[in-house]
C-alpha cells in the first residue's frame, strides 16, 4: 500500500475560506488504513461500501450542501493532500473550485478518478444534457472544446477567451445576469479592451451570456483564446478570430459571402484548445450541445433582429447599458444565473445500474492502491452489487405501481433525467435547469400551466434546495398539489446512504403519484 508521509504544501486553487478554529484534518498519514477523499457524500458512501474497515474516507462537500455551488475550505485541501486515492463524479457536476482544490493538492502518484467518465468502461450509460431554450432570437453562449492533453492540461486547467477589438456603429457588451439580478460584464467595447475583457471556462464546458448593442448596423468583434494549464505556468495561445453581428439590419449587409446566418436556436462562440481555432458551434433548433455542428468563425453572421430591441430597466446593476428607458438590441442569455456545464447529464446515480458501474471502478482502483486488500474489496463489491440489484428491482416495482398517466416528474431543477429514462417516468417540468438559476416569471407561468394541463398530483423538491426553491412550493400551493421530497445530490439526517436514497425515492414516488384509492 502506498502511504503518504509528507506534511504537504497545500496548493490552494482559488480563494478558500479559512477560520482560526478549524478542526484538524480528517485524513492522516498516521492512519494505517487507505486514505480516500471524495467530492460528495454519495461517493463517500460508495467507497465505504467497497472498502469497509480498510479505508478512511471523507468528502469535500458536506452532507446537505449543494455540489454545484459549494466552495471548498482549507480543510478540504488538507484532506486531499493526505489522500491515497480520490473520487469525483465530474462531468462538471461539482463546482470548479472543488475540482481545482482536489487536483492541486492530491499526490501525483495517487489515483484521481472521475467516476462519471471512467464508469462508461463498466457499461454505465450517459445521456445528453439538453436545454429547451424557448427563445425567438438566437442564444449565443461561450464554450471551450477539447482536453488540451498535448499541452499537459487536466480538468483543473482553464481556457481564457478574450475580446481584443471591435468595430461597429455603437458599443457592444457581453454580460451575465446572476441569480439575484446582479451582473458581471465580460466584454465591454465602450471603455476599450484589456485583461478584464476575458471569460474563464473549465475545459470542455460552456456558459450562458447576454449580448447587447446600442445602435443598428454591422459589428465585428475580435477574440483570442489561450489555455492556462496551471496557475503558475504561461498561457498557451489557442487561436484568434472575428465574429460578425448584424444588429437590426439585413444580415446580407454584413458582406460575408455564403454566410451561415445564426438567427435562432443555440450557438456558442467556441475555443478549440486542441486545434487552436476559434469556431462557432450551432444548432438552429436549440436541441442542445450534443447536436451542434461546427462552423468557421469567418463564415458566420449572428443576427440580432429588430424584435430584440428592449428598454434598459431601472436596476442599477444594468446602468452600464445606458439610462433607464434607453433602447438596446439584446440577445438574452436564456436563463438567469451563472450556469457552466458539459455535454452530458452528470446525475448518473439515479439509474442504479450506473452505480453498479461506479462501484466496480472504485473496487479496481482500491485494489491497485492496496493489493493486500484485494480479496476484501472484491468480496464486498460482490455483496454490494447484489444489494444494488435489489435496489434496482425495488425502484422498478415502485414505478410499476404508478398509472402511466401519472408518471410525471416536476422537480426543482433538472436532475432526474436518468431516473426517468431508466424506470419509465417522464420529466414533464422543472423550475430551472440548474439550482443556481433564479426562475423568471415566464418559468413560473410555464410551470403552473404544465401542472394544470397534465393534472399532475404532486411535485418533487430536493430537501437540500428547499431554501432556494420557494417557487416550486408556491406554484404547487396555488395549483393545490402536494410537495414531496425527492433526494437528488446530497444526503441529510434522514438519508445517510445511497441505498436509503433509492428506497426513500421509491416510497415517495408511490406515496405521491399512486391514487389514494389504490394505495
Amino acid at each position: 500500500m502506498r502511504r503518504t508521509s509528507r506534511l504537504a504544501t497545500l496548493a490552494l486553487a482559488g480563494s478558500l475560506a479559512v477560520t482560526s478554529c478549524a478542526p484538524p484534518p480528517r485524513l492522516s498519514d498516521q492512519d494505517g488504513r487507505v486514505q480516500v477523499v471524495t467530492t460528495t457524500g454519495l461517493l463517500r458512501d460508495l467507497v465505504q461500501q467497497v472498502g469497509g474497515d480498510r479505508v478512511n474516507v471523507v468528502s469535500i462537500v458536506p452532507d446537505g450542501a449543494d455540489p454545484h455551488s459549494f466552495e471548498p475550505t482549507l480543510r478540504s485541501a488538507r484532506d486531499a493532500a493526505y489522500a491515497d486515492a480520490a473520487f469525483s463524479n465530474y462531468a462538471l457536476l461539482e463546482e470548479h473550485a472543488v475540482v481545482k482544490v482536489l487536483d492541486a493538492n492530491i499526490d501525483a502518484a495517487a489515483p484521481n478518478v472521475a467516476l462519471a467518465e471512467g464508469a462508461t468502461k463498466y457499461a454505465a450509460e450517459v445521456i445528453p444534457l439538453v436545454e429547451n431554450l424557448r427563445l425567438d432570437t438566437p442564444w449565443l453562449g461561450l464554450r471551450s472544446i477539447g482536453d488540451g492533453a498535448a499541452f499537459g492540461a487536466d480538468r483543473a486547467s482553464q481556457v481564457r477567451l478574450s475580446a481584443t477589438a471591435a468595430t461597429g456603429p455603437g458599443d457592444a457588451w457581453a454580460y451575465l445576469t446572476g441569480t439575484f439580478g446582479d451582473t458581471t460584464v465580460t466584454f465591454d467595447s465602450a471603455d476599450g479592451f484589456d485583461d478584464d475583457d476575458t471569460a474563464v471556462l473549465p475545459l470542455d464546458a460552456h456558459t450562458h451570456m447576454s449580448w447587447a448593442f446600442t445602435e443598428p448596423g454591422v459589428y465585428r468583434l475580435r477574440f483570442e483564446a489561450a489555455l492556462q494549464v496551471d496557475d503558475d505556468g504561461p498561457e498557451v495561445p489557442r487561436g484568434t478570430g472575428t465574429l460578425t453581428f448584424a444588429v437590426g439590419v439585413d444580415p446580407a449587409r454584413a458582406g460575408v459571402d455564403d454566410a451561415v446566418v445564426v438567427d435562432g436556436g443555440h450557438a456558442d462562440l467556441a475555443a478549440d484548445v486542441d486545434t487552436g481555432r476559434l469556431v462557432v458551434r450551432y444548432d438552429p433548433d436549440g436541441g442542445g450541445d450534443h447536436s451542434q455542428r461546427t462552423l468557421s468563425l469567418e463564415d458566420v453572421v449572428v443576427e440580432v433582429p429588430t424584435k430584440a430591441l428592449s428598454e434598459v430597466p431601472a436596476e442599477r446593476s444594468l446602468r452600464f447599458l445606458g439610462r433607464p428607458g434607453t433602447e438596446v438590441y439584446q440577445l438574452p442569455q436564456a436563463v438567469l444565473g451563472k450556469h457552466v456545464h458539459g455535454e452530458i447529464d452528470p446525475h448518473l446515480w439515479h439509474d442504479v445500474r450506473n452505480v453498479m458501474a461506479y462501484v466496480q471502478l472504485v473496487r479496481d482502483t482500491l485494489v491497485d492502491v492496496d493489493p493486500a486488500g484485494a480479496s476484501v474489496y472484491r468480496a464486498r463489491t460482490r455483496d454490494y452489487l447484489r444489494e444494488l440489484d435489489r435496489l434496482d428491482a425495488t425502484m422498478r416495482r415502485a414505478v410499476g405501481r404508478i398509472p402511466a398517466s401519472r408518471r410525471h416528474l416536476v422537480t426543482s431543477h433538472d436532475a432526474f433525467g436518468y431516473l426517468a429514462k431508466a424506470y419509465g417516468l417522464e420529466v414533464s417540468g422543472f423550475v430551472t435547469p440548474h439550482p443556481g438559476i433564479e426562475p423568471s416569471l415566464a418559468d413560473r407561468r410555464r410551470l403552473a400551466r404544465t401542472i394544470a394541463d397534465l393534472d399532475v398530483p404532486a411535485v418533487f423538491l430536493e430537501p437540500n434546495l428547499r431554501a432556494r426553491s420557494s417557487t416550486l412550493a408556491d406554484v404547487a400551493r396555488e395549483q393545490h398539489v402536494k410537495v414531496c421530497p425527492l433526494y437528488g445530490d446530497a444526503f441529510d439526517a434522514t438519508v445517510r446512504s445511497y441505498a436509503q436514497l433509492v428506497r426513500h425515492n421509491a416510497r415517495t414516488l408511490v406515496q405521491c403519484l399512486v391514487p389514494q384509492e389504490n394505495p
